[in-house]
């Protein structure tokens, strides 16, 4: 199961992604919290690859 925190990123949010099947459903979890939390409605794709750089498997 895939894992993803924002802190990863070194943002000072508790955000959490557990449990999801991969990669590209926490990318899906994460934007939907990026558009609520950070009011980031669009990722953009240095964003992406920095999440992809540190989802753990």
């Amino acid at each position: 199961m895939a894992s993803f925190k924002c802190a990863d990123l070194g943002m000072a949010c508790g955000f959490e992604v557990k449990g999801a099947k991969d990669a590209n459903e926490v990318l899906a979890i994460a934007a939907a919290h990026a558009k609520t939390s950070h009011n980031i409605a669009n990722p953009p794709a240095d964003l992406v690859t920095k999440i992809r750089s540190v989802v753990k498997p």
